[in-house]
């Protein structure tokens, strides 16, 4: 296992420098000057090129790839464009553990009912909780968060007064709630009707009519058979979570007035902030590679007929 990981890891560099080279060039020769759009429409030339100078714009691109690229290596992400003074690094910080901390809340929302909606419609299968789960998902996936959310607002905080409406307090504030089953209701509809159907396929293989045919019980058969192999493709969808975990939907973040990431990202894209994107696409890319390697690694956990590399887990 250890041989694998570390063929893994050594590919993460090779990915970093493609992503960061093409994200670098786009920046430098993509539309729109960040120095003039920061100035405005009445920017003077003379300042425009005193702070291209400054930050080193007017140098060859090689040579400002190189600079950014060392600088990266050592955490500097650089200065940000629209946020004069305030380092990259600086900005992402803070906003990206409240990121964080709503992605957790909303997964912890879709897990801890996709799972067991969609086992007990797999295992209710063609009764009326089996239609109700069907009817269910399609609606937690059809309708978009932009309705969900100031539905929500309606109804919870407008009508019955019971939740605030905006802000951000932390993990454990109230204000947490509403923005996390936004988010976590059409994760809820995508688990459930995947396990739903991951559980269909494995209650219908001979090594389930072999396990109750050897006097297990129906509890021990769904709980060591059924529900570790069903869990496979859901494994597979929760590594995407994790990937994006530091990084919410902007429009939760906008009707819920939320200080995270997702707000600052969109914001540097209209100012051209490219320091701010690409240091997004760096650790988003990071944590897509690390968490397909952690979902790599639970598969065998979960079925010990997967082998990684040629070997398995306990190899």
């Amino acid at each position: 296992m250890g041989k694998y990981i570390a063929r893994r890891l050594i590919w993460l560099p090779v990915i970093l420098l493609i992503i960061s080279f093409i994200t670098f060039m786009l920046g430098r020769f993509g539309p729109g000057d960040p120095v003039e759009i920061l100035l405005g429409q009445h920017s003077n030339p003379k300042v425009v090129e005193r702070i291209r100078e400054q930050r080193g714009l007017n140098d060859n691109v090689m040579i400002q790839y190189g600079r950014y690229l060392r600088n990266v290596t050592r955490g500097d992400f650089g200065e940000s464009f629209k946020y004069r003074g305030r380092s990259v690094a600086e900005l992402l910080k803070k906003k990206m553990w409240v990121s964080a901390q709503l992605n957790i809340a909303a997964l912890i929302i879709s897990i801890g009912l996709g799972i067991p909606i969609g086992l007990f419609a797999a295992l209710k299968q063609g009764t009326a909780w089996d239609i109700s789960a069907v009817v269910f998902t399609l609606l937690g996936q059809s309708i978009p968060v932009f309705l969900t959310a100031p539905t929500l607002l309606l109804v919870f905080a407008l009508k019955l007064d019971i939740l605030p409406t905006h802000g951000w307090g932390g993990f454990f504030d109230t204000r947490i709630i509403l923005p996390a089953v936004a988010m976590g209701i059409p994760g809820v509809a995508i688990i459930t009707r995947m396990t739903r159907a991951s559980t269909l396929d494995v209650i219908t293989q001979d090594y389930i009519r072999t396990a109750r045919a050897k006097g297990l019980t129906e509890g021990a058969v769904r709980r060591t058979h059924i529900l570790r192999n069903s869990m496979i493709p859901v494994v597979t969808m929760l590594g995407f979570s994790l990937a994006g975990l530091a990084f919410t939907s902007f429009i939760v973040e906008r009707f819920f007035g939320i200080p995270g990431v997702g707000n600052l990202f969109i914001e540097a894209i209209f100012a051209r902030d490219y320091p701010i994107i690409n240091a997004v696409i760096i650790i988003g890319t990071t944590m897509f590679v690390g968490a397909n390697l952690v979902v790599d690694l639970l598969y065998p956990m979960l079925d010990p007929r997967i082998r990684l590399g040629g070997a398995s887990v306990a190899d």
